[in-house]
Order: structure tokens, then sequence, then C-alpha cells
């Protein structure tokens, strides 16, 4: 048997893993784990809180923990709860939560175990939040004196996510880690006009998944193999031994992609997994 090049798998969800049921496809399911017992660790590293991350988690039935929240947590689904727990500063959780009361925007604030949100005021903003698991109705005022890990803010008025997020980050003025995406690039939203910008505390995003891979098993990064859809992947793409994009993906995360493959839904995520790993 040949020796394999790669002893590690970084795997987003959304897009990428997962359907929009939030299913595994069976021949990737059943590649990872064999992967798994073969004694390579395989790691999910998503934007989702980890409270939307656990069913997931449960279908994959595997002792490693998972990067939540773009890499401001670390979850454990052998304890059930978090190994890492980043928190926004004060000054820009009040920031961030001022920037929406002065623009009228739908915001959520997202702690360990449960979302804060204001209340939505359009069909629109509602939608926004059906998916959202641990929904606990607010004001600014309570989410100012909650711990969060982040802040979600929605806009109907800019032209482009980006656009959004360098206001956002200029208005805020602190240390911070912002993704920011069309909120139709999900398909459970494919007919939102919202555009997103999630605020975090200052960290490496995604790639925090290979600083947690080198710390707990010493596999080291060019030994890492992730995959990815979104803008939000590229750092642990930029990071990883080899990045592999979905084929309908977001095109900033293809362009710097080493390899792309078929699209969300298909099994070629399990294809590239046996090629790769069992071999």
């Amino acid at each position: 048997m040949t020796e394999r090049r790669y002893d590690a798998i970084l795997l987003d969800l959304d897009g990428t893993l997962v359907d929009e049921r939030d299913r595994i496809h069976p021949r990737t399911l059943a590649a990872l784990r064999a992967a798994h017992e073969r004694g390579v660790k395989v790691l999910v590293a998503t934007g989702r809180s980890e409270l939307a991350t656990i069913p997931v988690l449960e279908q994959l039935a595997l002792d490693t923990p998972a990067i939540v929240f773009n890499g401001a947590g670390l979850w454990c689904p052998a304890r059930k709860r978090l190994l890492e727990e980043r928190v926004l500063s004060k000054r820009t959780l009040d920031r961030a939560i001022a920037f929406g009361e002065r623009h009228g925007l739908l915001t959520v604030s997202m702690c360990a175990g449960a979302k804060y949100t204001l209340p939505p005021r359009t069909e629109m903003e509602r939608l926004a939040l059906k998916d959202m698991t641990g929904l606990v109705p607010s004001t600014p005022d309570e989410m100012r004196f909650r711990r969060a890990i982040r802040v979600t803010l929605f806009s109907e008025s800019y032209p482009t996510s980006a656009a959004f997020a360098a206001e956002l980050e200029a208005w805020i003025d602190q240390p911070l880690y912002a993704t920011h995406f069309p909120l139709n690039v999900l398909a459970h939203h494919r007919d939102s006009r919202l555009q997103v910008v999630d605020v975090h505390p200052p960290c490496r995003g995604k790639a925090e998944g290979l600083r947690v891979l080198a710390e707990l098993y010493g596999i080291q990064a060019e030994r890492v193999v992730a995959f990815g859809d979104a803008t939000n992947d590229i750092p642990m793409f930029e990071a990883a031994g080899l990045a592999v994009a979905m084929g309908d993906g977001m095109p900033e995360a293809l362009a710097c992609a080493d390899r792309v493959i078929g699209n969300v839904g298909t099994d070629a995520i399990g294809a590239v997994v046996e090629e790769l790993f069992l071999a």
C-alpha cells in the first residue's frame, strides 16, 4: 500500500458536507467513517453555532472536536461542551449593536447555548431566522450584557456584503474577525435580498482547525485536506496542504482551491476521501 500524503480532513458543512436538508451523502459518510477507523482525524469546521452543528456531528458519530462560530469556538461532542470560547470585547459588542440600532438592522447576538434576537419586522427578516436554533427574543440593552461569541447583522440596504462589512468594521474600529455573504448563497434562502455580516472576536477563522490539529494530534498543516465552498473557507484553504472546493461554490473559494470537485449533495467528497485515504 502506498504511504498516504495526508493525515486529517477539515470539513465545512453548509454547501459542502451537507445538503439543504442537513443530509450527508451515504458514500461520503461511509468513506469518512472508514478513514477515521484508519486513524485519519476528521474535523468539522463551520460557521454554524454549536447548537446547529450538533445534529451533523451526531450523524458522523466521531469523537473529534469541531470548529464552530468560524473559529471562535471549539465544541467537543464527547464532553458536550465548548472546549474553547472566544467572546467579543465589551466595546466591540456595544459598537456592533449600536450600528444595528443606528441603521435599523435585524441583529442577533450569539452566545454559548442561545441566540438573542431582535424581533423581525418584515417577512424577509422572519425567514432569515427560520432555520436558527436556540433563538430567544431580546432587546439591544439586554444584548449588551451577554457574553457574545458573535453578533450577526442583516441588511437589505447594501449592494454587496463586502460593502456592508467594510462600513461596519470601520464603525466598530476594534480588533475583530468578520465574515460576510449574501444570504441567498444558502440553499434555504435563495430568494432573500439580505446581506449578512458576522462579527467575531479576533481569530484565524477556520484556519483555527489547523492549529487544533497540530496542538491535539501533532498533525501539521501540509498533512491536512480541507473541503469547502465559500469565502469563509479561504483561511483554511490557504493554510491546508490540499484545498478542495465544491463545484457549485462561491467563485472566490474556487479560485483559492487546489482542486474543484462535484456539487454539494453528490458523492464527490466520498470519492476524494476514498482516493486519498482508502486506496
